[in-house]
């Protein structure tokens, strides 16, 4: 499949159900091989996934329960441990560890929570962890809601900068028209205009099996926002025979949606949209060298700061001679850089009393502009 990718793998309940009230655990034992199989490759694979509630409401013996949050945030509760549990199992049969990640909209909003949510998830990554996330159901409120994982896969397509979102679902992909009710629905094999035709938008409905909180109309939602921001999506049918390979390989299945930019085009516009002025990071030759090899930004090649900054902004690195050289997000504010510019790794901890880690500017969370 050619370079290493990053890809996100959204499950849906009624892909962990096969549409039944249970989950449907061959189906989640065949989904685990084709993920270990993509990791085995090199690429870098995070689970979204849902079930959480359906897994909540089987084990207490699907109890008759009004609809309110409340009581969807008590099954979360006792779905989500089990739910790991299960995953934990399954993917230890192919020698894969995974992680489990709870997340609300709060931890994307916040720029602090940001980048903690995205330096946990690469650290992940970078260890070969599968990271399995869901909404946190057990604590959010109406207010900060994601509202569903197809929504919270595109979020988390654009914080580790994903090339391929995939949403599984229990349909082949978008029709021009529901397929349940007309024989002249037609699949929608690619979509590659800048915006979304109104009539693909008007033929997504809601969901109709009542398993799960979405339906194509918040995969078409999804698929939008993460292809703006560089992802390329796809919606597919979840019980396919290696789906997941199948379309890493290029095979064309489930319907496209082709991202606008490039994954370095929209990290570079993201970040260019909120760095601070007036604040800068003045690094030496040596450090200079590395961020252009790649590197992360170590305090010792840092040799001054200037203006003021906090942990999580967006901030200018510079060379002596005053040229940008690159922009990211910093693991340490202003007054905390100024402590440890020049020093080693391994005296921050000495010196602040707590490390966010050993780099000031992690090369994941930086766009080099030279």
């Amino acid at each position: 499949m050619g370079k290493e990718k990053r890809i996100v793998v959204k499950i849906g309940t009624s892909t962990l159900t096969g549409g039944d009230t249970h989950l449907l655990r061959p189906q989640i034992v065949e989904l685990a091989r084709q993920i270990s199989e993509l990791i085995r490759n090199g690429n870098k694979v995070c689970v979204v996934s849902s079930g959480a509630i359906a897994v909540g409401r089987e084990a207490l013996e699907f109890p008759d329960l009004p609809k309110s949050i409340p009581v969807k945030q008590m099954l979360a509760a006792v779905g989500q441990p089990r739910l790991m549990n299960v995953y934990e199992q399954i993917f230890e049969i192919f020698d894969c560890k995974v992680a489990q990640i709870l997340l609300t909209r709060e931890d994307i909003r916040d720029r602090r929570r940001y980048i903690n949510a995205r330096n946990t998830i690469n650290s992940l990554l970078d260890h070969d962890v599968i990271p399995i996330i869901n909404e946190n159901d057990s604590v959010a409120t109406e207010e900060i809601k994601i509202g569903d994982n197809d929504n919270l896969s595109a979020l988390v397509a654009n914080l580790i900068e994903a090339d391929l979102l995939v949403l599984l679902t229990d349909q082949e992909g978008l029709f021009t028209s529901d397929p349940d009710h007309t024989e002249k629905a037609e699949l929608i094999h690619r979509i590659e205009s800048e915006s979304i035709p109104e009539e693909i938008w008007n033929a997504a409905g809601g969901t109709q099996n009542g398993l799960g909180t979405g339906g194509m109309v918040t995969k078409l939602q999804a698929a939008d926002t993460a292809r703006r921001s560089g992802t390329h999506v796809v919606i597919a049918k979840g019980d396919l025979p290696n789906i997941l390979t199948r379309i890493t390989a290029g095979e064309k299945l489930g319907t496209h949606i082709c991202s606008l930019v490039d994954t370095l085009e929209s990290r570079k516009r993201f970040m260019l949209a909120g760095v601070v002025q007036k604040a800068a990071i003045i690094i030496d030759t040596g450090a200079k060298r590395a961020l252009l090899g790649g590197g992360s930004l170590l305090p010792v090649g840092i040799s001054e700061v200037t203006g003021e900054f906090d942990r999580g902004d967006i901030v200018p690195v510079k060379g002596s001679d005053g040229k940008d050289y690159a922009i990211g997000l910093v693991n340490y504010s202003s007054d905390e850089v100024q402590k440890i510019k020049g020093r080693q790794s391994g005296e921050i901890e000495p010196i602040l009393g707590f490390a966010f880690g050993d780099e000031v500017i992690h090369h994941n969370n930086m766009t080099v502009l030279r």
